[in-house]
């Protein structure tokens, strides 16, 4: 497989995965700061461990996120939006191109999903490329600038004002869900 005209194994240092909260251990006795430099070990030599340049770029990637005052926090003590931003940032300290999140705002309120899609958005208009896996359609429009619609196989995908139509979501999840996500203000496109 490649991305670009480079085979995918030389580029997936550039590709940062964002896992579902519900994948974690919590128990695993680290703190905040030790997630995020993690993120610096793609970009070090076999058996080097991360020196002061690593650490002052994991601090900098915690205050972007705005959690440089949690630093020393165990993970267990976060709410579910800190941790995703926790994970975020430790996306950002592997210094990839592309994020991928799954499902970054499940069992998260709504501050904390509004302060990670201002980020995302701040991160998007950086020039970073985010895909997110996301199941609540009614927060397309508001959320994202494309889409890609999938069942067993690739529906449509584009701009979401042409992509987010009730004929693509029929051909996606069936005839009922139309009225289903009417009935929710979900607000397609015609």
């Amino acid at each position: 497989m490649t991305y670009g005209k480079q085979p995918l194994v030389k580029e997936r240092k550039k590709i940062a995965y964002v896992e579902q909260r519900q994948d974690i251990d919590l128990s695993f006795p680290i703190d905040v700061f030790g997630v995020v430099l993690f993120g610096t070990y793609p970009h070090l030599k076999i058996f080097q461990r991360p020196g002061k340049k690593e650490k002052k770029f994991a601090t900098e990637c915690l205050e972007k996120v705005g959690l440089a005052e949690f630093a020393d926090r165990q993970i267990s003590e976060l709410s579910g939006g800190q941790l995703q931003r926790v994970f975020i940032a430790r996306a950002l300290a592997q210094k990839a191109e592309w994020i991928l999140l799954d499902e970054p705002f499940a069992g998260i309120d709504a501050t904390s999903e509004r302060i990670i899609i201002q980020l995302l958005k701040n991160l998007r208009d950086e020039g970073k490329s985010i895909v997110i896996v996301h199941h609540d359609l009614h927060k397309v429009n508001e959320y994202f600038d494309e889409v890609i619609l999938l069942n067993k196989e690739l529906v449509a995908s584009g701009p979401v004002e042409r992509t987010y139509t009730i004929s693509n979501m029929e051909k996606t999840y069936g005839n009922d869900i139309t009225q289903m996500l009417n009935n929710g203000g979900a607000g397609f496109a015609v």
